[in-house]
């Protein structure tokens, strides 16, 4: 089973930038299609952008020209740099990986955005 680590959640205000990072363990990740989840209070958990094994990349139109999906297979890491946040950001963000039948979850990492 891949392990997935994420970090760099926080708290930011309106407007404000943050960068998370995703590190896989594992020999795979290069070939595996790697997404960025969300999920606020009481609502369902919700993909955000996606990037696969090519590079081609994926976001949801809440999040188009705001956020920029990434990878480093050398570093087994994906990134997803947030700029130009809002409160309706706020929300546990989680990495995934999919490669054939293997599903894989990060734990999650909080962003808070408010003033």
């Amino acid at each position: 089973q891949v392990q997935l680590v994420e970090s760099g959640g926080g708290l930011v205000q309106p407007g404000g930038s943050l960068r998370l990072s995703c590190t896989a363990s594992g020999s795979i990740f290069s070939s595996a299609a790697m997404g960025w989840y969300r999920q606020a209070p009481g609502k369902q958990r919700e993909l955000v952008a996606s990037i696969g094994s090519s590079g081609l990349t994926y976001y949801d139109d809440s999040v188009k020209g705001r956020f920029t999906i990434s990878r480093d297979n050398a570093k087994k890491t994906v990134y997803l740099q947030m700029n130009s946040l809002k409160p309706e950001d706020t929300a546990v963000y989680y990495c995934n990986l999919a490669w054939g039948a293997n599903r894989s979850w990060g734990r999650g990492t909080q962003v808070t955005v408010s003033s």
